[in-house]
């Protein structure tokens, strides 16, 4: 299991992404439309350097993750890639850390998942499928 990427919620996507790209010399390495699974728009950032990734999550009003933005609220989630996905929900579940009940178009428990910190903070579980029938982006 690693720390696979930080997301934060941007109210703007391609001003970020121009902001990261050029200040930080951040490299976009994929982008991903989940508008019409009701989530929004992201985009992956690789830092050459270190290899970290930044995901940039812009959600349109029609999405049901569309909240007032304030700003320092950015923090959009923090997600793990996991080997077994079922194996970590039993054991977080166990110290009663519980799924977020999501629609299965946003939220497949044998893929990905999601709980919420102590803090309330939200933490993605994701399992890597590269055999399923849609390829994940390069770089998740």
């Amino acid at each position: 299991m690693y720390l696979s990427y930080t997301g934060i919620r941007v109210t703007d996507l391609d001003r970020s992404v121009a902001f990261y790209t050029k200040f930080f010399k951040l490299k976009e390495v994929a982008r991903v439309d989940n508008v019409k699974r009701g989530a929004g728009l992201c985009v992956l950032l690789r830092d050459q350097t270190s290899g970290s990734k930044l995901e940039l999550n812009f959600y349109p009003k029609s999405s049901e993750f569309a909240s007032p933005y304030n700003s320092g609220e950015g923090l959009d989630h923090l997600c793990f890639r996991v080997d077994n996905l079922r194996e970590m929900l039993e054991s977080l579940e166990k110290e009663g850390f519980r799924p977020i009940d999501l629609p299965p178009e946003v939220a497949d428990l044998d893929t990905i998942a999601y709980i919420q910190d102590p803090d309330g903070i939200w933490i993605e579980l994701w399992k890597d499928n590269r055999g399923s029938d849609e390829p994940l982006p390069e770089g998740y």
